[in-house]
Parts: C-alpha cells; sequence; structure tokens
C-alpha cells in the first residue's frame, strides 16, 4: 500500500466528573487524513484553524506521532474540528495519524500502543499526556482510561449537542488554574456521578447519564473561561436538555438529549450565546464511530 485516507472524529473528554477518564466519539465534525510514505516525514495542514497550526513534525501532534512509531511520511491534515476547541482536536489529528500509520505500514500495532504513541503527540497541545480523547477517537463510541488500560463501550443512540463559541480556550491554560488539592465530599460526590453516568451508558439510559454529568471540582474553575456559562446551561436545560456541560478543556459546551429535541436545544443555546454578544456554531450530532479507513484498502 502506498497511500491512505483516514477520517478520525472529533470527541468530547470528560463528560462532566471523568476528568482525564471518559471520552465519547462524535458522528461530526472530524478530520481526513491523507498519508504517503516519503523519505523524510512532512506536514501539511489545510482547512478550519490551518494557521494555528505548525508544519514542522517536531511541533505537529502527528508529526510528533510518526516519529513515536517510526515512520516516515508525507501526512496532510484536511482539519474539520477547530483546534483550541474542547472537542479533541489534537486528538483527531494524532489518532487518526496513528491509525492510518499502522494500516499503511502494516505494523500490527494493538490499540494500547497506537494510544500510547498517539498521547505524545498529544502532549504537545496540552502539556500533559492523557488519552481520554485520543482513545475516544481511536476506538470510537464511549472510552474509560484507566492508565495504559482502555474500556470501549458502546454509547446508547442519544443526541448529542456541541456548542463552539467564537471563543478560544488554550488546553494549558485549562489545565494549569486546576486545584492542587479538593474537598473530600466533591471528590465522593464526582465518584457517585461518574460511577452512575456509566451505568447510564450501558442501560441507555438517557436521564441517569445527563444527571450525572455533574462536576464539583473541574467544571465550576473552568466555566470563569466560557463567559455567559449559566445562561446557556440553563437555556439547554429549559429547552429539554438531560444534561449539560464543558466538552474537555472548552469553550465547547456539550449537551445530551433526545434525538427529536436537538434543535430546539442548539437554537436555544445559540441564543443564550447571541444575548451577550457572542457568535457561535452547533454540531447536531450522535455517538460516533473510530478512525477509519476512507481509501486505501
Amino acid at each position: 500500500m502506498d497511500y491512505i485516507k483516514v477520517k478520525a472524529p472529533a470527541t468530547s473528554a470528560n463528560l462532566g466528573p471523568g476528568f482525564d477518564v471518559f471520552g465519547i466519539a462524535l458522528q461530526i465534525p472530524y478530520d481526513i487524513i491523507e498519508i504517503e510514505p516519503h523519505d523524510l516525514t512532512e506536514i501539511k495542514v489545510d482547512g478550519i484553524g490551518r494557521e494555528m497550526i505548525p508544519n514542522d513534525p517536531k511541533k505537529n501532534t502527528a508529526g510528533i506521532t510518526a516519529s513515536e512509531l517510526g515512520c516516515n511520511a508525507k501526512i496532510t491534515i484536511h482539519k474539520g474540528v477547530r483546534p483550541y476547541s474542547g472537542l479533541g482536536s489534537s486528538a483527531a489529528s494524532s489518532a487518526g495519524t496513528a491509525f492510518g500509520l499502522n494500516e499503511l505500514f502494516d505494523l500490527g500495532l494493538s490499540h494500547k500502543e497506537l494510544i500510547r504513541a498517539a498521547v505524545k503527540g498529544e502532549k504537545v497541545v496540552s502539556g500533559a499526556a492523557h488519552a481520554d480523547n485520543v482513545a475516544a477517537s481511536l476506538m470510537g463510541g464511549f472510552t474509560i482510561v484507566n492508565g495504559e488500560n482502555v474500556i470501549q463501550l458502546e454509547p446508547p443512540d442519544i443526541g448529542i449537542i456541541a456548542i463552539l463559541p467564537d471563543i478560544s480556550v488554550g488546553t494549558q491554560v485549562a489545565r494549569a488554574m486546576l486545584p492542587s488539592k479538593v474537598a473530600l465530599e466533591d471528590l465522593v460526590f464526582n465518584v457517585g456521578n461518574a460511577s452512575s453516568l456509566i451505568v447510564g451508558m450501558v442501560t441507555g439510559n438517557l436521564e441517569l447519564i445527563g444527571r450525572s454529568m455533574q462536576d464539583r471540582i473541574i467544571t465550576p474553575v473552568r466555566s470563569t473561561l466560557i463567559p455567559c456559562y449559566k445562561d446557556v446551561r440553563e437555556s439547554a436545560l429549559e429547552a429539554g436538555a438531560a444534561g449539560i456541560t464543558i466538552s474537555g478543556s472548552g469553550p465547547a459546551m456539550i449537551a445530551v438529549c433526545e434525538l427529536e429535541r436537538g434543535v430546539e436545544i442548539a437554537d436555544e443555546m445559540m441564543y443564550a450565546f447571541k444575548r451577550h454578544g457572542i457568535k457561535s456554531e452547533s454540531f447536531i450530532t450522535q455517538p460516533g464511530e473510530g478512525a477509519e479507513i476512507l481509501e486505501g484498502e
């Protein structure tokens, strides 16, 4: 094989109480990545936010992932996931690249090995090696990261609304502001919600999933980076969302709902941002599959 084109989905991490643990793949948006063998690794980026992404392989998530896997390739990334959105933009590029290189060069690596390589690329952007977005983008569905072990579950057929305001939140900034110590009662609250959220995913209980997206540790801090967070949250819940939280480090906000309520909820969330003078865009989507081959089989 001398060419491969793959698709890698956007993801939402944390889902409230599952900081650095939970991730879920989305059907839209996604990155398209084209890869060809080459003497030296070269990176080309086009699409949304390309001006924010370095082409230097030593500074690009895909380039670092290729280096970790010992592969030289010409990698063209067509960005569909906006950088610094909270929707796993860098993870889509690194996970898609790892997946594509594994297929193109017939490396025969496991998901665990690919995640390990892709996380090294992800670290460039976030400043920390965390696999929540990478695992979900590579494997699809709902993922639970426990060290180097990843559990993948098939989530129920629910609606997911991602609203992306026209503001930028850097992952490193969002991580740097997190508390170094937490109250025991807040930890217990989060563990309880994380546990019940998993049960909701397994049983297909939308109400339980939504109710379990509450978080007392990370979200209260990061919500200060999103103007009118409370107003948008209240608007979503009043419109019928089962639950809502910040997607990853933000600024995207993600709500879960019945599929038929998606448009109404998205409109209300966008209108709440508009009332505060902030433009936004919506992705009315569902849980998605992981990285997949589009051409080159």
